[in-house]
């Protein structure tokens, strides 16, 4: 389930991505987030916070650094300044 989903992600990156003006606010961009949280919170959990992730992204947002935060959580990650080692990536599911 991770790995087609993560599949289906870079199929975006390079196949719709590159398509679209760039318009990323945060960094990194919601899809690479979206693949590292599929990656470390395994694929449902991985899911929400990607969706949640976009859901944030708006005109009307700073936009900045905004990291898959190692506990669970659909709230920007304010706290890492560097990306966090993740220990507890999790295996295929």
């Amino acid at each position: 389930m991770k790995k087609a989903l993560i599949t289906l992600v870079r199929g975006y990156q390079k196949g719709i991505s590159p398509l679209l003006p760039p318009s990323c606010r945060y960094y990194p961009t919601c899809s690479s987030y979206m693949i590292k949280a599929i990656e470390v919170h395994g694929a449902v959990k991985g899911v929400a916070m990607g969706s949640a992730r976009i859901a944030r992204c708006h005109p009307f947002v700073k936009g900045g650094l905004d990291y898959v935060p190692q506990e669970f959580s659909l709230t920007r990650n304010t706290q890492d300044k560097v990306e966090p080692k993740y220990n507890n990536e999790r295996g295929n599911e």
